[in-house]
């Protein structure tokens, strides 16, 4: 049994719920997970984890800020530790391309290799977001590849919940190898 840490740096709370998805699976698989919002941790990863997944979210084409500081602060724990991240974006949902290049650029930005990576489709919370962001959210909707609903009396959610799923289990199984 490892002990994971699981933060996440989140706009709405979608990656949140995504965190909690992804603790609930390792805890059923016999594992010791919290799940922390990244700007709640002090800038570094407290003592005594095993593991570390790390989320977040895409705005206005960057990663959270809060997650580039921690990965950057912590680098050198999060590279001897087993580790992974997760990317949550509008385009993981249509543009594969543009949600890698995403990746990509929050590792160079960091130097941070993880164990695993995952790309998540994101949610279009129209009903959360004010009037000016609602129908800014709708304009990049509806230019984005992968059809994107423009509604905005609902929201919407496109995140593959079973991708989410089988995400923990991979990360489990190279804990579970790690240990033994």
């Amino acid at each position: 049994m490892a002990r994971v840490l699981i933060t996440y740096g989140t706009t709405e709370g979608h990656t949140a719920t995504i965190a909690e998805v992804i603790a609930d699976v390792l805890h059923d698989l016999g594992h010791d997970v919290q799940t922390a919002d990244i700007t709640t941790l002090e800038h570094t990863v407290p003592d005594g984890y095993d593991a570390l997944v790390i989320g977040a979210s895409i705005h206005m084409g960057k990663h959270d800020k809060h997650v580039v500081e921690f990965v950057r602060r912590n680098h050198d724990t999060l590279e001897r530790l087993p580790s992974a991240f997760f990317s949550v974006s509008l385009a993981a949902h249509g543009d594969t391309q543009e949600a890698q290049g995403y990746v990509e650029e929050f590792a160079e930005e960091t130097g941070w290799h993880p164990d695993k990576i995952a790309l998540f489709g994101g949610a279009l919370l129209y009903t959360h977001y004010g009037f000016v962001k609602r129908h800014m959210m709708k304009k990049i909707a509806g230019d984005k590849p992968g059809h994107l609903g423009t509604d905005t009396s609902r929201d919407y959610v496109y995140t593959e919940w079973d991708a989410v799923k089988r995400f923990a289990e991979h990360f489990a199984g190279q804990l579970e190898s790690a240990s033994a």
